[in-house]
């Protein structure tokens, strides 16, 4: 019987895996991934390990939810070190509470590995600072996954500085509507950010009243707020690292190379 690893991937480069999530990785007899999981990531799994694409379709999340609960259970009778793994933090919108819940309830032992959040560190490395004294003195999380003209469940976060909402690309038109009707103003300072902190980042800035004339595709994190304006004093900064992605590569597979040493001792 095996022991279960819930683990965060992080935001998507491999060198910002924890060293922890590194290690099972190399280890792992088999891993049960979702969509947003890197390929960079999974080439640190350990070579002949079970791999499962577990990624969610929309509008069959409940089936493919059931799925994967059994398979879990199925590797874990069958192999020691089994992995589900999850882009950012596992306990952030990504239904890691539900499944340990769901494990620990049937028995099985079950380890929580955290991860690097996209919700702070893809705004980080845009440029986008999601706290800021004397411009942010607070931020919020929010899942873009609403019920249709559901406009009232934002207004508790209408006020405050920072919104960082996480699977709100298809909704982002609505959303920015509810928050205008609630209060905030039509030129607070909007930014998606897609596929953030790989070379595939893009950074689309606009604003609330704007939203609508914008293309954005998923995956996305939208920031709302005046921390958004922060990203031009940073852009030297950005520039900067923009130039070292192959330094950042070299990085990571370094990274890789250190994760099978220590797996193979």
């Amino acid at each position: 019987m095996g022991l279960i690893h819930i683990v965060g991937a992080g935001p998507g480069r491999a060198d910002l895996l924890t060293v922890r999530a590194a290690r099972l990785l190399a280890l792992a007899d088999a891993v049960l991934y979702d969509r947003l999981v890197s390929a960079e990531v999974l080439e640190l799994v350990r070579p002949g390990a079970e791999m499962h694409d577990v990624g969610k379709e929309e509008g069959r999340q409940e089936e493919v939810q059931a799925h994967i609960l059994e398979l879990l259970e199925d590797c874990a009778r069958r192999h020691e070190v089994v992995v589900r793994l999850k882009g950012g933090d596992p306990r952030v919108f990504g239904r890691g509470g539900e499944e340990w819940a769901w494990l620990a309830g049937r028995g099985w032992d079950v380890e929580v590995v955290p991860g690097v959040s996209s919700a702070v560190a893809v705004p980080a490395l845009a440029g986008i600072p999601v706290t800021y004294r004397g411009v942010a003195g607070g931020f919020a999380v929010v899942t873009g996954h609403r019920r249709a003209g559901s406009c009232q469940e934002w207004a508790a976060y209408a006020g405050i500085d920072t919104l960082v909402i996480l699977m709100g690309v298809g909704q982002r038109v609505e959303i920015a509507s509810c928050l205008m009707r609630l209060g905030k103003d039509a030129g607070t300072p909007v930014a998606f950010i897609e596929n953030g902190t790989t070379e595939r980042e893009r950074v689309v800035e606009t604003t609330l009243g704007a939203v609508a004339d914008v293309e954005v595709s998923a995956p996305a994190v939208m920031v709302v707020g005046e921390v958004v304006r922060l990203r031009r004093k940073n852009a030297d900064w950005r520039l900067a690292m923009r130039g070292n992605w192959k330094v950042l590569a070299d990085i990571s597979a370094a990274g890789r190379a250190g994760a099978a040493a220590a797996a193979a001792e």
